[in-house]
Order: C-alpha cells, then sequence, then structure tokens
C-alpha cells in the first residue's frame, strides 16, 4: 500500500465586522435616552444642548434624526421620528452629521487684513520641487480651491515683449503669465469668498510692468481692489474687501533702485533631505544655534526670497514709465535699508509688508521678539522658506504664529507634518482661508509692553482626548495595502503643537488584526496657549520588520474642537480627505 503526504495550509481571512457602539456611545445613550430603548429628537436637543452650551434647537434636531433614519434605513416616510441605539452610533460616527469642528466662518471678519492669519503659498505655480519641476496653472488653481488666499508668481522677461511666470535661474519650465491669470481668476473665490491677494516677484523692465498692468486690468476688472496705498494708514478688512484682489509688490521706483549685487551666501548651505511620508517632527524643523550664527541680520541682502533676489537685467537709467502698474499694488513690499531692526521698526502714517526667511525670523524672535509683535499689529510679516528646501519641503509655522506674522508661505505643493499644521490651522473659520489672531497678540500694556512668547506661563485650559475607534480603511486601502496575510495592526499617535511648553505627542497601543480598532485611550493636555495649539492625530499600522506604515492624520484647531463625541475624518498625507477613513473620538475641555 502507498504511502501519502498531506499538506494543510491555513489561511487568515480578511474579515470585516460592522462597528458596535463602544461604551461612550451607550452611556450617553443610555443617560439621554433615559433609560428606554429609542432616543427622542426632544432628547437628542438636550444632548446637543449640554455639548455646545445651549443653543440647539428642536429643529435641528428633527432635522437630524430624519437624516439618519433616511440614510440608514432608506425610508423617504417615517413610522417613527427617534433613534434606536444602532442609529445614534451611527449618527455619531458620521463626519457630516457630527464633525469634531464647525465649518461656518463666525469670527469678525471687520478688523484690518494685518489682523489675521492668511493661508499663504510660496512659488505657487511649481508642480514639485524648486529646481527641475514644471510650471504650471494647476497647481495655483488647486490651492485656491483647498482655501489659499495668497499665491505667488515670479514674473521674468520672454523675449523682449512677453511675460512668463518661472522660477528664475534654475532649470523649471515657464508658463505663460496670462494662463496663470486666467487661473486665479476662476478658482480665487470656488472655497471662499474672502479676498485674494497676489505676491508679485517682479524681474521686469518698466516696459513690460505696463504690459503686466494691462494683462491684470483685462483679466480681473472689477474684481481689482485699487485705493491709494502709498497715504492709507489701515489695511481693508476681509470683508469690505470680499470676492476682490489685492495686488502686492514692490513700487516700480523701488525696484530700479534695488540692491543690484548678486545673490550673497546668507548663511543657508546646507543639503535639504529628503522628506519620508511623515516628514519632520515640529521640533526638527527649527534651525540649530550654529546655523543661525551664519545668518546675516542685514535685510539689504538677506530678504532676498521676493523682490531683490540677483541681479536687475535692464538699464536702471531707463525712465520710470509704469504709472499704471503701480497704481494696482495694494499692499505695498519694501524695507527700509539698515539692520533687522531698523525693518521692523513701525511707521505710524504707514502700511507694509516686509518679507524674512524662516531663518531670519528664528533671529528676530530670539533678538527683538517684542519689535516683531508690534510690527505685525499694524503691518504685514511674510515668511518664507530658506533656499535650501530644493525638494519643497517646509517649516515649523507656529514660530511665525506666535509672533503675529500674517503670511506664512508654504510650498503647498509638498508634504509632511509641516504642511499637516499648516492645513490644520486653515480648518478654523470655516476653512475660509483667514483666521483672527488671538487677542494676546494684538494687545498693548499700558506701558507698551506686549506678549512674550518666551515668557512661562501657566495652564490656562486643560483638554481630554479619548481615542474611542477608528473604522473605513478597508473601504479606502485595498485588503492586503497593509499585510498580505492579515487585517492591520493600527495605533494612533495624539498630540499637541504650538508653544513649545505645549508640544507633546502620546500614542495609544497597538490593536492587532482588526479593521475595526477599539482602543478607549484617554489623554489629558494642559495648554499654556491653547488659541493657537493645534491638536495632531496620525494613524500608524504596526510593522515589525520594517517602518510602519501610513494610515491617515489630521490637525484640528483645539480653540474650535466641539466637545463629546466626535467622528474625525482622516486625511492622507497630501491633505485629501479619505472618504471612509475616520476616528471616533471624545474631548473635553476641563
Amino acid at each position: 500500500m502507498g504511502t501519502y503526504r498531506m499538506c494543510l495550509v491555513f489561511t487568515r481571512k480578511f474579515r470585516v465586522t460592522e462597528p458596535d457602539p463602544v461604551d461612550d456611545v451607550r452611556h450617553v445613550f443610555q443617560k439621554y435616552a433615559e433609560g428606554e430603548s429609542h432616543m427622542s429628537p426632544e432628547q437628542l436637543q438636550k444632548l446637543m444642548a449640554d455639548e455646545t452650551g445651549g443653543g440647539s434647537s428642536l429643529e435641528e434636531a428633527e432635522r437630524i434624526v430624519d437624516e439618519v433614519l433616511r440614510r440608514k434605513h432608506h425610508i423617504a416616510k417615517f413610522t417613527r421620528r427617534n433613534l434606536t441605539i444602532e442609529d445614534f452610533n451611527y449618527l455619531l460616527f458620521s463626519t457630516e452629521l457630527n464633525p469634531p469642528i464647525g465649518d461656518k466662518v463666525h469670527q469678525n471678519m471687520d478688523a484690518p487684513l494685518s489682523h489675521y492669519f492668511i493661508f499663504t503659498g510660496h512659488n505657487s505655480y511649481l508642480t514639485g520641487n524648486q529646481l527641475s519641476s514644471n510650471c504650471s496653472d494647476l497647481p495655483i488653481a488647486d490651492a485656491l480651491r483647498r482655501g489659499v488666499r495668497v499665491v505667488e508668481l515670479d514674473l521674468w522677461p520672454r523675449g523682449n515683449d512677453d511675460v512668463c511666470v518661472n522660477h528664475g535661474r534654475t532649470l523649471t519650465k515657464p508658463v505663460k503669465l496670462g494662463k496663470c491669470l486666467e487661473s486665479i481668476k476662476a478658482n480665487a473665490f470656488a472655497t471662499s469668498k474672502y479676498p485674494v491677494i497676489i505676491t508679485l516677484e517682479d524681474h521686469l523692465t518698466p516696459k513690460l510692468q505696463c504690459k503686466v498692468a494691462k494683462m491684470i486690468t483685462q483679466t480681473f476688472g472689477d474684481m481689482l481692489y485699487y485705493h491709494d496705498s502709498e497715504s492709507c494708514k489701515e489695511f481693508p478688512s476681509p470683508e469690505e474687501s470680499k470676492g476682490k484682489i489685492l495686488i502686492s509688490t514692490k513700487p516700480p521706483k523701488e525696484y530700479l533702485e534695488a540692491n543690484d549685487a548678486k545673490e550673497k551666501d546668507n548663511g543657508e548651505k546646507g543639503k535639504d533631505s529628503d522628506e519620508d511620508v511623515w516628514g519632520k517632527e515640529p521640533e526638527e524643523l527649527i534651525s540649530t544655534r550654529s546655523e543661525l550664527e551664519k545668518v546675516s541680520t542685514n535685510i539689504s541682502y538677506i530678504s532676498q526670497d521676493d523682490e531683490d533676489r540677483g541681479s536687475r537685467d535692464f538699464d536702471t537709467s531707463c525712465p520710470l514709465q509704469a504709472p499704471e502698474y503701480k497704481r494696482l499694488i495694494a499692499i505695498h513690499a519694501g524695507k527700509p535699508k539698515g539692520g533687522l531692526r531698523m525693518g521692523l521698526k513701525v511707521d505710524s502714517n504707514k502700511i507694509r509688508r516686509l518679507s524674512l526667511s524662516e531663518q531670519l525670523l528664528e533671529k528676530a524672535v530670539a533678538s527683538y521678539g517684542a519689535d516683531v509683535i508690534r510690527f505685525t499689529q499694524k503691518n504685514f510679516l511674510r515668511i518664507y522658506p530658506k533656499g535650501t528646501r530644493f525638494n519643497s519641503s517646509n517649516y515649523k509655522p507656529q514660530i511665525g504664529w506666535m509672533s503675529g506674522a500674517q503670511m506664512i508661505a508654504f510650498n503647498m505643493q509638498g508634504y509632511g507634518r509641516a504642511l499637516w499644521l499648516m492645513q490644520g490651522m486653515f480648518r478654523a473659520n470655516g476653512g475660509c482661508g483667514y483666521v483672527k489672531k488671538p487677542d494676546f497678540l494684538m494687545n498693548v500694556g499700558p506701558n507698551g509692553q506686549v506678549f512674550d512668547p518666551n515668557e512661562n506661563s501657566s495652564p490656562k485650559k486643560t483638554l481630554k482626548v479619548k481615542v474611542l475607534m477608528g473604522d473605513g480603511w478597508h473601504l479606502d486601502f485595498k485588503k492586503t495595502h497593509f499585510d498580505l496575510y492579515s487585517p492591520p495592526d493600527f495605533y494612533v499617535r495624539v498630540g499637541i503643537a504650538g508653544a513649545p511648553a505645549d508640544e507633546t505627542m502620546e500614542k495609544t497601543e497597538v490593536k492587532y488584526d482588526t479593521w475595526t480598532p477599539i482602543w478607549n485611550q484617554e489623554f489629558t493636555f494642559k495648554l499654556t496657549v491653547p488659541e493657537l495649539a493645534l491638536l495632531r492625530v496620525e494613524v500608524h499600522e504596526y510593522d515589525a520588520n520594517e517602518k510602519d506604515d501610513f494610515g491617515g492624520q489630521t490637525c484640528l484647531p483645539v480653540s474650535e474642537l466641539r466637545q463629546g463625541i466626535r467622528a474625525v475624518p482622516l486625511f492622507n498625507r497630501k491633505g485629501v480627505k479619505y472618504s471612509c477613513t475616520r476616528l471616533l473620538m471624545r474631548f473635553d475641555f476641563v
């Protein structure tokens, strides 16, 4: 009789189950349903009022109940108008019906523009890196649709009679100016009705400046905002300039008188290492002391990102013939002669925009922190990436925000943690691209004292964050994306970005072999500057042998968090929201 070998093959199934209500959801339901099996609209209204501090109407509660029944049960005519525990769980886990922050503009929009942080792009026309990528109108359109309100265009001659947009003296391929202007016109107010500011880096002759003025006027027409910026003592408000385009650049005369020296060594040498999918932690995005010591404080050549980079390619004896161009300028850019402190001097009769590199900002904050804040109470301060960020990486935005800088210019085509922080900040105020600066950055004491970001202060607020569970990865990712042979092993990192004393990161335990992990872990964060704090959330998929996989991220302004159990949508590494992937979290302020 022959012998036989038997081979047994075991397979691990990718079983996906519908998430059941976690204990926190059951406890809330039992409390407000008063022990019954159904929750009425009146009981839901009471829950909403308790979480928001009042203001919720019965009509709103009824609308939500009807919407849950329609979505979950596909019922057009309701035989009942109340929620079961399963319906209630569906409601709480819906990012549309129960988001963590509101989606409406709620801040006062009647203050001068300089009183707001503004969503700002850097080299907005680039599709990739700073040295060899293409220039295009598509990144401009994409940024505007994401809520960016400040776009930058570098203007260069193309032959003798034409103008293009290009990152000068690099291998990037130019795009026609007209195409960029049309893209701005078509997308400027698709997401937000508040004003768009175009910053121009101008390398043109007076003749071509006249041509640009004509192109801008013909393209935008009545959308352009005009005012006598030289005699103006205060910028217009976002409300006053709603639906308008504002031009910001140096007046032509200042261009002609600008330093003609070629780019000098600004102490910004060094390699810009490639970022991985996560990017660097915020504390790793600042310069070292040795790097800052190499940075000159002479603004006459350090601040050459924008209006004065490189030598002029035209004869400065040419008479000024571009009054039309000058008339377009709503926000004057410029710098006085002298060092950094002179550049931060406030002129009571004028308003202007000053540009500093990220490294010079760090040096200014360390040496003249109070002067920086006084300057930004009236004038615009724009910060741009250091010159060695060739791969379009970004820097730590909190340094600028803590000092009142309105325009933290970022490479929107990049990715990583720095950009996630920027995107999180501007989810505030309905995502309109304007976030009002906290009062403490605008206040002046009886003796002229202003906020000191380096001063140690006690916590003002305590935030408790409970990570309950997650779901949706099986719908947004392939079943084998995280592991070929088993369900994923997720954990969550949660923490705060903001004032140095507030910054921290914690993490949950790993939940193995499940698409619907339940953590039920709570973390407590004490905040000294809650007004500028961002809640950081990252989902990782644990891998014992390789680098952990990316499972989604979000950043949320702490000042806008809605208390209670909320459905938190997650975003991919570029900042695009996943269709289904989300976390169920609980927020409580103590």
